[in-house]
């Protein structure tokens, strides 16, 4: 079993020309260069019904659902970029984490975010970046069983942030969110030796 650390990095959005998705590939990139394997995905692959428990009760689980799932057994940690709707968590982002929370036959209950160690990050238009969104998902990760590092950035001013090609052109700031990749690569590679 090789002791490189799987992240699974994506954004809680659909859009297709999503900040919040180019913030997190500057993190991907962080990781990978602290040696980790990177598997950055798109929310926009895998679309769901909004939860319902009848509707799981009569059709299951949906298979994007369980590929997703399957995807975060695979990896030990994610990185996870969040937009603030109104506030708080997007509706994509909480429905994401609603289906994959679904306890299949012969899984434990909550095990694809079990001790999974997470890295947030946001960016938006606004003054705060996003921050007071950050607020409710680092509760809900942690209420599923994930270790939420405690280190985070949010980028304000998302319209005048980042250039054309999606590089945040403050060198500052995109340290710091290399940075919060690095740290979860290193801090898994040090769980795993």
């Amino acid at each position: 079993m090789s002791n490189t650390p799987k992240i699974l990095a994506f954004a809680g959005s659909t859009r297709r020309a999503s900040f919040n998705h180019q913030l997190v590939e500057i993190a991907a990139r962080g990781a990978e260069a602290a040696g980790a394997n990177v598997t950055v995905i798109r929310l926009s692959e895998y679309t769901m019904p909004l939860y319902d428990g009848d509707w799981e009760e009569h059709n299951g689980v949906p298979e994007q659902a369980k590929a997703l799932k399957s995807l975060m057994f695979d990896h030990q940690g994610m990185l996870i970029a969040c937009p603030e709707y109104n506030s708080s968590i997007t509706g994509v982002l909480k429905n994401t984490i609603d289906w994959v929370s679904r306890m299949e036959d012969g899984e434990k209950p909550l095990q694809a975010f079990n001790s999974k160690l997470v890295s947030l990050m946001s960016t938006s238009p606004g003054a705060l970046g996003g921050l007071r969104g950050l607020v409710h998902v680092r509760s809900i990760l942690g209420n599923v069983g994930c270790i939420v590092l405690p280190d985070q950035v949010a980028v304000p001013l998302a319209t005048k942030a980042f250039d054309s090609e999606g590089v945040l052109t403050d060198e500052a700031m995109r340290g710091r969110v290399e940075a919060l990749g690095a740290n979860v690569a290193q801090m898994l590679s040090k769980l795993r030796a």
